[in-house]
Protein backbone atom coordinates (compact mmCIF):
# COMPACT_ATOMS: atom_id res chain seq x y z
CA UNK A 1 0.00 0.00 0.00
CA UNK A 2 2.99 2.46 0.97
CA UNK A 3 4.32 1.83 -2.46
CA UNK A 4 1.02 2.57 -4.35
CA UNK A 5 1.02 5.87 -2.32
CA UNK A 6 4.93 6.32 -2.51
CA UNK A 7 4.49 6.12 -6.99
CA UNK A 8 1.47 7.80 -6.34
CA UNK A 9 3.29 10.87 -5.33
CA UNK A 10 5.84 10.80 -7.56
CA UNK A 11 3.69 10.46 -10.90
CA UNK A 12 1.60 13.69 -9.00
CA UNK A 13 5.19 15.58 -8.94
CA UNK A 14 6.62 14.40 -11.84
CA UNK A 15 4.08 14.77 -14.37
CA UNK A 16 3.62 18.45 -13.90
CA UNK A 17 7.59 18.93 -13.44
CA UNK A 18 7.99 16.66 -17.03
CA UNK A 19 5.05 18.64 -18.66
CA UNK A 20 6.56 22.20 -17.15
CA UNK A 21 10.13 21.22 -18.83
CA UNK A 22 8.56 20.46 -22.23
CA UNK A 23 6.14 23.03 -22.22
CA UNK A 24 8.87 25.96 -20.99
CA UNK A 25 11.99 25.03 -22.63
CA UNK A 26 9.89 24.23 -26.41
CA UNK A 27 12.07 25.28 -28.91
CA UNK A 28 10.24 26.52 -31.79
CA UNK A 29 10.97 30.09 -33.09
CA UNK A 30 8.55 33.21 -33.32
CA UNK A 31 6.34 33.03 -36.68
CA UNK A 32 7.70 36.69 -38.23
CA UNK A 33 5.48 37.62 -41.55
CA UNK A 34 7.14 41.08 -43.03
CA UNK A 35 5.96 43.06 -45.68
CA UNK A 36 7.52 45.35 -47.34
CA UNK A 37 6.10 47.51 -50.44
CA UNK A 38 9.17 48.01 -51.94
CA UNK A 39 13.08 47.36 -51.50
CA UNK A 40 13.23 51.43 -51.93
CA UNK A 41 12.43 53.31 -49.39
CA UNK A 42 10.22 56.13 -50.55
CA UNK A 43 8.35 59.18 -48.77
CA UNK A 44 5.28 57.53 -47.43
CA UNK A 45 7.41 53.98 -47.00
CA UNK A 46 4.98 51.86 -44.45
CA UNK A 47 6.55 48.18 -43.71
CA UNK A 48 4.04 45.70 -42.25
CA UNK A 49 4.54 43.32 -39.77
CA UNK A 50 2.97 40.21 -38.47
CA UNK A 51 4.41 38.34 -35.30
CA UNK A 52 3.41 34.71 -33.69
CA UNK A 53 4.50 32.21 -31.12
CA UNK A 54 1.25 29.95 -30.18
CA UNK A 55 3.78 28.01 -27.71
CA UNK A 56 4.32 30.28 -24.68
CA UNK A 57 3.81 33.42 -26.32
CA UNK A 58 5.04 36.51 -27.05
CA UNK A 59 8.02 38.21 -25.22
CA UNK A 60 9.46 41.03 -27.12
CA UNK A 61 9.59 42.58 -30.14
CA UNK A 62 12.55 45.16 -32.04
CA UNK A 63 12.53 46.47 -35.30
CA UNK A 64 15.51 49.18 -36.51
CA UNK A 65 17.13 50.41 -39.51
CA UNK A 66 20.67 50.14 -39.32
CA UNK A 67 22.79 52.31 -41.70
CA UNK A 68 26.90 52.46 -41.69
CA UNK A 69 26.86 51.61 -37.96
CA UNK A 70 23.65 54.18 -37.31
CA UNK A 71 20.77 52.14 -35.66
CA UNK A 72 16.89 53.98 -35.25
CA UNK A 73 14.71 52.05 -33.34
CA UNK A 74 11.42 51.87 -34.91
CA UNK A 75 9.50 49.51 -32.51
CA UNK A 76 10.35 48.11 -29.00
CA UNK A 77 7.56 46.41 -27.39
CA UNK A 78 7.74 44.33 -24.18
CA UNK A 79 5.06 41.69 -23.52
CA UNK A 80 4.33 40.70 -19.81
CA UNK A 81 3.31 36.93 -19.00
CA UNK A 82 0.78 36.66 -16.12
CA UNK A 83 1.93 33.17 -15.59
CA UNK A 84 2.34 31.74 -11.58
CA UNK A 85 5.96 32.50 -11.30
CA UNK A 86 6.44 32.25 -14.72
CA UNK A 87 6.14 28.39 -14.70
CA UNK A 88 2.71 27.91 -14.99
CA UNK A 89 0.58 29.30 -17.81
CA UNK A 90 -1.61 32.31 -17.57
CA UNK A 91 -2.57 34.87 -20.57
CA UNK A 92 -0.17 35.45 -23.00
CA UNK A 93 0.34 37.41 -26.33
CA UNK A 94 0.57 34.50 -28.90
CA UNK A 95 -0.43 37.28 -31.99
CA UNK A 96 0.33 40.66 -33.13
CA UNK A 97 0.84 43.41 -35.71
CA UNK A 98 1.94 46.75 -36.81
CA UNK A 99 2.09 49.17 -39.31
CA UNK A 100 5.38 50.78 -39.47
CA UNK A 101 6.24 54.04 -40.90
CA UNK A 102 9.77 54.30 -42.18
CA UNK A 103 10.87 57.62 -42.34
CA UNK A 104 14.60 57.33 -43.25
CA UNK A 105 15.35 60.79 -44.40
CA UNK A 106 14.31 61.54 -40.61
CA UNK A 107 16.84 59.68 -38.94
CA UNK A 108 19.98 61.29 -40.90
CA UNK A 109 20.70 58.55 -43.01
CA UNK A 110 21.79 59.03 -46.88
CA UNK A 111 21.49 57.69 -49.46
CA UNK A 112 22.76 53.91 -50.27
CA UNK A 113 22.22 50.88 -48.44
CA UNK A 114 20.44 50.01 -45.56
CA UNK A 115 19.46 46.74 -43.45
CA UNK A 116 16.11 46.31 -41.90
CA UNK A 117 16.56 44.43 -38.68
CA UNK A 118 13.87 42.36 -36.61
CA UNK A 119 14.05 40.33 -33.46
CA UNK A 120 11.33 38.20 -31.90
CA UNK A 121 11.53 36.28 -28.44
CA UNK A 122 9.19 34.17 -26.70
CA UNK A 123 8.92 33.22 -22.97
CA UNK A 124 10.27 30.01 -23.77
CA UNK A 125 13.35 28.69 -21.33
CA UNK A 126 15.73 27.92 -23.90
CA UNK A 127 18.80 30.10 -24.21
CA UNK A 128 19.36 30.51 -20.67
CA UNK A 129 16.21 32.03 -20.24
CA UNK A 130 16.40 34.37 -22.93
CA UNK A 131 13.88 32.59 -25.30
CA UNK A 132 13.40 31.15 -28.58
CA UNK A 133 14.78 34.40 -30.90
CA UNK A 134 14.04 34.92 -34.60
CA UNK A 135 16.09 37.15 -36.41
CA UNK A 136 15.56 38.64 -39.87
CA UNK A 137 17.68 41.31 -41.67
CA UNK A 138 16.53 42.34 -45.05
CA UNK A 139 18.76 44.79 -47.36
CA UNK A 140 16.62 48.04 -48.59
CA UNK A 141 17.98 50.87 -50.45
CA UNK A 142 17.00 54.47 -49.30
CA UNK A 143 16.68 56.72 -52.23
CA UNK A 144 16.06 60.47 -51.64
CA UNK A 145 16.95 62.14 -55.37
CA UNK A 146 14.68 62.21 -58.40
CA UNK A 147 16.31 60.74 -61.82
CA UNK A 148 17.92 62.84 -64.05
CA UNK A 149 16.60 64.42 -67.62
CA UNK A 150 18.38 65.41 -70.08
CA UNK A 151 16.68 66.09 -73.52
CA UNK A 152 18.37 65.19 -76.99
CA UNK A 153 16.43 66.83 -79.25
CA UNK A 154 15.75 70.30 -79.92
CA UNK A 155 12.74 71.11 -82.63
CA UNK A 156 9.46 69.77 -81.52
CA UNK A 157 6.51 70.45 -84.08
CA UNK A 158 3.45 68.86 -83.58
CA UNK A 159 -0.39 69.59 -84.73
CA UNK A 160 -3.69 68.26 -83.61
CA UNK A 161 -4.38 65.44 -84.57
CA UNK A 162 -0.50 64.78 -85.20
CA UNK A 163 2.46 62.80 -83.85
CA UNK A 164 6.00 63.71 -82.68
CA UNK A 165 9.12 62.20 -81.47
CA UNK A 166 11.18 63.32 -78.40
CA UNK A 167 14.41 62.03 -77.80
CA UNK A 168 16.10 61.71 -73.98
CA UNK A 169 18.66 60.88 -72.42
CA UNK A 170 18.46 59.26 -68.05
CA UNK A 171 21.45 58.49 -66.20
CA UNK A 172 19.86 55.79 -63.53
CA UNK A 173 18.13 52.40 -64.60
CA UNK A 174 15.07 50.64 -63.94
CA UNK A 175 13.22 53.52 -64.36
CA UNK A 176 9.32 54.37 -65.65
CA UNK A 177 9.65 57.19 -68.41
CA UNK A 178 7.50 58.23 -70.89
CA UNK A 179 5.89 61.27 -72.44
CA UNK A 180 2.90 63.35 -70.60
CA UNK A 181 0.59 65.06 -73.00
CA UNK A 182 -2.97 66.04 -70.86
CA UNK A 183 -3.58 63.14 -68.71
CA UNK A 184 -2.15 60.49 -71.06
CA UNK A 185 1.49 58.91 -70.96
CA UNK A 186 2.91 57.79 -74.20
CA UNK A 187 5.62 55.13 -72.94
CA UNK A 188 9.76 55.83 -73.84
CA UNK A 189 11.64 52.76 -74.65
CA UNK A 190 15.22 52.29 -75.03
CA UNK A 191 16.40 50.37 -78.16
CA UNK A 192 17.10 52.45 -80.74
CA UNK A 193 20.74 53.57 -80.00
CA UNK A 194 23.07 51.65 -78.75
CA UNK A 195 23.59 53.46 -75.35
CA UNK A 196 21.00 51.65 -73.33
CA UNK A 197 20.02 54.93 -71.14
CA UNK A 198 18.87 57.16 -74.51
CA UNK A 199 15.00 56.97 -74.81
CA UNK A 200 12.66 57.47 -77.51
CA UNK A 201 9.71 58.54 -77.13
CA UNK A 202 6.99 58.94 -79.75
CA UNK A 203 3.81 60.96 -78.43
CA UNK A 204 0.66 62.20 -80.33
CA UNK A 205 -2.04 64.57 -80.30
CA UNK A 206 -5.71 63.53 -80.67
CA UNK A 207 -7.98 65.55 -83.00
CA UNK A 208 -9.36 67.50 -79.56
CA UNK A 209 -6.25 68.67 -78.56
CA UNK A 210 -4.43 72.26 -79.73
CA UNK A 211 -2.31 74.81 -78.12
CA UNK A 212 -2.02 74.59 -75.01
CA UNK A 213 -1.94 71.17 -74.05
CA UNK A 214 0.94 70.60 -71.81
CA UNK A 215 3.49 68.05 -73.10
CA UNK A 216 6.58 67.15 -70.93
CA UNK A 217 9.10 64.19 -70.13
CA UNK A 218 8.68 62.07 -66.79
CA UNK A 219 10.92 60.04 -65.01
CA UNK A 220 10.22 58.03 -62.32
CA UNK A 221 12.28 55.59 -60.20
CA UNK A 222 11.86 52.73 -58.42
CA UNK A 223 11.71 54.80 -54.84
CA UNK A 224 9.42 57.20 -56.24
CA UNK A 225 11.41 59.84 -56.70
CA UNK A 226 9.75 61.45 -59.62
CA UNK A 227 11.15 64.28 -62.55
CA UNK A 228 9.03 66.50 -65.03
CA UNK A 229 11.09 68.09 -67.50
CA UNK A 230 9.84 70.25 -70.15
CA UNK A 231 10.78 70.50 -73.31
CA UNK A 232 10.25 73.19 -76.36
CA UNK A 233 7.62 72.50 -78.34
CA UNK A 234 5.48 74.11 -80.82
CA UNK A 235 1.51 72.97 -81.03
CA UNK A 236 -0.37 74.22 -84.39
CA UNK A 237 -4.31 73.99 -84.67
CA UNK A 238 -6.11 71.93 -86.87
CA UNK A 239 -9.19 72.18 -88.19
CA UNK A 240 -10.82 69.14 -89.20
CA UNK A 241 -13.98 69.10 -91.68
CA UNK A 242 -17.89 67.95 -90.95
CA UNK A 243 -19.50 65.57 -93.31
CA UNK A 244 -22.62 64.71 -93.41
CA UNK A 245 -23.66 60.80 -94.03
CA UNK A 246 -27.09 60.06 -95.08
CA UNK A 247 -28.73 56.91 -93.76
CA UNK A 248 -31.06 55.03 -95.99
CA UNK A 249 -33.33 52.61 -95.92
CA UNK A 250 -31.24 50.28 -98.36
CA UNK A 251 -28.43 50.72 -96.26
CA UNK A 252 -29.99 49.75 -93.40
CA UNK A 253 -31.36 46.15 -94.65
CA UNK A 254 -28.32 45.39 -96.27
CA UNK A 255 -26.04 46.05 -93.40
CA UNK A 256 -27.07 46.04 -90.01
CA UNK A 257 -28.95 42.08 -90.00
CA UNK A 258 -25.55 40.69 -90.38
CA UNK A 259 -23.95 42.21 -86.77
CA UNK A 260 -24.65 40.25 -83.78
CA UNK A 261 -25.16 42.58 -80.66
CA UNK A 262 -25.39 39.88 -78.40
CA UNK A 263 -27.99 39.53 -76.04
CA UNK A 264 -29.03 43.25 -77.13
CA UNK A 265 -29.92 41.34 -80.71
CA UNK A 266 -33.96 40.54 -79.23
CA UNK A 267 -34.40 43.90 -77.71
CA UNK A 268 -34.60 45.85 -81.07
CA UNK A 269 -37.62 44.03 -82.21
CA UNK A 270 -40.69 45.72 -81.72
CA UNK A 271 -39.67 48.78 -82.24
CA UNK A 272 -41.06 51.92 -84.34
CA UNK A 273 -37.58 51.36 -86.72
CA UNK A 274 -35.91 48.30 -85.35
CA UNK A 275 -33.12 48.35 -88.20
CA UNK A 276 -32.20 52.45 -87.33
CA UNK A 277 -32.44 51.51 -83.49
CA UNK A 278 -29.85 48.85 -84.21
CA UNK A 279 -27.82 51.17 -86.13
CA UNK A 280 -27.72 53.68 -83.72
CA UNK A 281 -26.51 51.40 -80.81
CA UNK A 282 -23.84 49.71 -83.15
CA UNK A 283 -22.74 53.10 -84.13
CA UNK A 284 -22.29 54.15 -80.09
CA UNK A 285 -21.67 51.21 -78.22
CA UNK A 286 -20.16 49.11 -80.23
CA UNK A 287 -18.15 51.45 -82.36
CA UNK A 288 -16.50 52.88 -78.53
CA UNK A 289 -16.02 48.68 -77.75
CA UNK A 290 -14.64 48.40 -81.05
CA UNK A 291 -11.89 51.02 -80.95
CA UNK A 292 -10.94 50.40 -77.27
CA UNK A 293 -10.04 47.10 -78.63
CA UNK A 294 -8.17 48.35 -81.58
CA UNK A 295 -6.34 50.59 -79.42
CA UNK A 296 -5.11 48.43 -77.06
CA UNK A 297 -3.10 46.43 -78.86
CA UNK A 298 -0.58 49.19 -79.61
CA UNK A 299 -0.02 49.27 -76.10
CA UNK A 300 2.06 46.41 -76.57
CA UNK A 301 5.06 47.36 -78.95
CA UNK A 302 8.53 46.06 -79.68
CA UNK A 303 11.21 48.10 -79.29
CA UNK A 304 12.60 47.59 -82.03
CA UNK A 305 12.63 50.23 -85.50
CA UNK A 306 11.30 47.86 -88.12
CA UNK A 307 9.98 51.09 -90.88
CA UNK A 308 11.88 52.55 -92.95
CA UNK A 309 11.21 56.03 -95.03
CA UNK A 310 7.82 57.42 -96.15
CA UNK A 311 4.63 54.74 -95.34
CA UNK A 312 2.38 53.58 -98.50
CA UNK A 313 -0.82 54.53 -99.37
CA UNK A 314 -3.60 51.88 -101.50
CA UNK A 315 -2.03 51.91 -104.39
CA UNK A 316 -4.36 54.41 -106.97
CA UNK A 317 -6.65 55.22 -104.54
CA UNK A 318 -8.57 58.46 -104.25
CA UNK A 319 -9.60 59.39 -100.84
CA UNK A 320 -13.19 59.43 -99.61
CA UNK A 321 -13.10 60.83 -96.22
CA UNK A 322 -10.39 62.54 -94.36
CA UNK A 323 -9.15 61.82 -90.83
CA UNK A 324 -11.10 63.43 -88.15
CA UNK A 325 -14.04 64.39 -90.29
CA UNK A 326 -16.82 65.08 -87.90
CA UNK A 327 -19.46 62.75 -88.88
CA UNK A 328 -22.93 63.47 -88.75
CA UNK A 329 -25.46 60.88 -89.43
CA UNK A 330 -28.70 61.76 -91.20
CA UNK A 331 -32.06 59.39 -91.87
CA UNK A 332 -34.58 61.05 -93.69
CA UNK A 333 -33.23 64.55 -93.47
CA UNK A 334 -33.15 64.71 -89.43
CA UNK A 335 -30.04 64.35 -87.48
CA UNK A 336 -29.76 61.06 -85.54
CA UNK A 337 -26.21 60.59 -84.32
CA UNK A 338 -22.86 62.06 -84.66
CA UNK A 339 -19.19 60.20 -84.66
CA UNK A 340 -15.95 61.03 -85.36
CA UNK A 341 -13.93 59.35 -88.16
CA UNK A 342 -10.58 58.04 -87.03
CA UNK A 343 -8.47 57.19 -90.08
CA UNK A 344 -8.51 57.41 -93.97
CA UNK A 345 -10.77 56.22 -96.10
CA UNK A 346 -9.29 55.25 -99.95
CA UNK A 347 -11.58 53.50 -102.63
CA UNK A 348 -9.83 51.98 -105.42
CA UNK A 349 -11.24 49.49 -107.74
CA UNK A 350 -13.04 46.45 -106.03
CA UNK A 351 -11.36 43.49 -103.92
CA UNK A 352 -8.11 46.01 -104.88
CA UNK A 353 -4.99 44.47 -103.23
CA UNK A 354 -3.98 45.95 -100.08
CA UNK A 355 0.03 46.41 -99.41
CA UNK A 356 1.59 46.48 -96.17
CA UNK A 357 2.27 50.85 -95.58
CA UNK A 358 5.58 49.76 -93.69
CA UNK A 359 8.12 46.31 -92.60
CA UNK A 360 6.71 45.11 -88.99
CA UNK A 361 5.34 42.62 -87.15
CA UNK A 362 1.55 41.33 -87.57
CA UNK A 363 -0.31 41.88 -84.35
CA UNK A 364 -3.86 41.45 -84.78
CA UNK A 365 -5.98 39.61 -87.94
CA UNK A 366 -9.38 39.04 -87.12
CA UNK A 367 -13.03 40.59 -87.74
CA UNK A 368 -13.71 43.56 -85.19
CA UNK A 369 -16.88 44.57 -85.48
CA UNK A 370 -17.63 48.13 -86.87
CA UNK A 371 -14.03 47.72 -88.63
CA UNK A 372 -14.80 44.17 -90.23
CA UNK A 373 -11.51 41.78 -91.26
CA UNK A 374 -8.73 43.81 -89.75
CA UNK A 375 -5.22 43.84 -89.83
CA UNK A 376 -2.99 45.87 -87.67
CA UNK A 377 0.91 46.10 -87.93
CA UNK A 378 3.37 46.93 -84.97
CA UNK A 379 6.18 48.99 -86.96
CA UNK A 380 7.95 48.95 -83.04
CA UNK A 381 8.39 51.67 -80.64
CA UNK A 382 4.20 52.07 -80.43
CA UNK A 383 3.86 53.09 -83.75
CA UNK A 384 0.95 50.91 -85.45
CA UNK A 385 -1.18 50.70 -89.03
CA UNK A 386 -4.48 49.76 -89.41
CA UNK A 387 -6.19 48.21 -92.38
CA UNK A 388 -10.10 47.56 -92.10
CA UNK A 389 -13.59 46.40 -93.92
CA UNK A 390 -11.16 44.16 -96.17
CA UNK A 391 -12.52 41.25 -98.20
CA UNK A 392 -9.92 38.71 -97.76
CA UNK A 393 -7.00 38.64 -95.21
CA UNK A 394 -3.85 37.05 -96.38
CA UNK A 395 -1.51 36.90 -93.57
CA UNK A 396 -1.11 35.86 -89.85
CA UNK A 397 -0.79 37.30 -86.37
CA UNK A 398 2.75 37.29 -85.81
CA UNK A 399 3.88 37.15 -89.69
CA UNK A 400 7.03 39.32 -90.18
CA UNK A 401 6.17 41.81 -93.32
CA UNK A 402 8.10 43.95 -95.73
CA UNK A 403 6.72 47.34 -97.40
CA UNK A 404 4.40 46.62 -99.85
CA UNK A 405 3.69 42.99 -99.11
CA UNK A 406 0.30 41.53 -99.32
CA UNK A 407 -2.23 41.73 -96.81
CA UNK A 408 -5.57 40.93 -98.42
CA UNK A 409 -7.80 42.51 -100.49
CA UNK A 410 -10.65 45.94 -99.78
CA UNK A 411 -13.78 45.25 -99.35
CA UNK A 412 -17.21 46.15 -96.99
CA UNK A 413 -17.00 44.25 -93.78
CA UNK A 414 -17.85 45.92 -90.93
CA UNK A 415 -20.22 49.00 -90.95
CA UNK A 416 -18.30 49.75 -94.85
CA UNK A 417 -21.03 51.00 -97.30
CA UNK A 418 -19.24 50.30 -100.34
CA UNK A 419 -15.39 48.78 -101.45
CA UNK A 420 -12.27 50.55 -99.58
CA UNK A 421 -9.72 50.74 -97.67
CA UNK A 422 -10.17 52.28 -93.98
CA UNK A 423 -6.37 53.18 -93.33
CA UNK A 424 -5.70 54.17 -89.36
CA UNK A 425 -2.41 55.24 -88.20
CA UNK A 426 -1.87 54.77 -84.10
CA UNK A 427 0.96 56.01 -81.82
CA UNK A 428 0.39 54.00 -78.65
CA UNK A 429 -3.29 54.49 -77.88
CA UNK A 430 -4.19 57.65 -80.29
CA UNK A 431 -4.99 57.61 -83.63
CA UNK A 432 -3.41 59.94 -85.76
CA UNK A 433 -3.30 61.81 -88.99
CA UNK A 434 -2.08 59.18 -91.86
CA UNK A 435 -1.34 61.81 -93.98
CA UNK A 436 2.31 62.98 -92.13
CA UNK A 437 3.32 59.26 -92.99
CA UNK A 438 2.81 59.48 -96.20
CA UNK A 439 4.78 62.53 -96.59
CA UNK A 440 8.58 61.93 -97.38
CA UNK A 441 9.68 65.35 -96.21
CA UNK A 442 8.15 65.33 -93.08
CA UNK A 443 9.09 61.86 -91.84
CA UNK A 444 12.43 63.63 -92.22
CA UNK A 445 12.39 66.97 -90.72
CA UNK A 446 10.36 65.47 -87.96
CA UNK A 447 11.54 62.29 -86.63
CA UNK A 448 15.03 60.38 -89.22
CA UNK A 449 16.59 63.55 -88.69
CA UNK A 450 16.60 64.10 -84.90
CA UNK A 451 17.43 59.99 -84.78
CA UNK A 452 20.47 60.93 -86.99
CA UNK A 453 21.25 64.12 -84.92
CA UNK A 454 21.68 61.62 -81.80
CA UNK A 455 23.17 59.35 -83.58
CA UNK A 456 26.02 61.64 -84.70
CA UNK A 457 26.14 62.96 -80.62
Amino acid sequence: MKRVVYLTLVLMVLIPVTWMFVYKFEGRKPVVDMTLPSLYLKKSYEMSLKVTDPKTGLRKIMVSIMQQGKEKILLDKQYESTGFLGVFPGSKTIQDAFIIPVHSWKYGMTDGDAIIRIMVSDYSWRGWGKGNISYIEKKVIIDSKPPEVTILTKRHNIESGGTALVIYKLFEENIKTGVIVGENFFPGHPGLFEDKNIYTAFFALSHMQGPGAQISVMAEDMAGNTTKRGFHHYIRDKKFKTDILNISDGFLEEKIPEFDVGVKNGSFQGGKNPLLEKFLHINGETRKNNVEKILSIPQVSENKKYWDGRFLRLHGSARRAGFADHRIYKYKGKEIDRAIHMGVDLASTANAPVKAANSGRVVLTEFVGIFGNTVVIDHGFGLCSLYSHLNQISVNKGDMVKKGDDLGFTGMTGLAGGDHLHYSMIVHNVFVNPVEWWDDLWIKNNITSKIDFVKQM
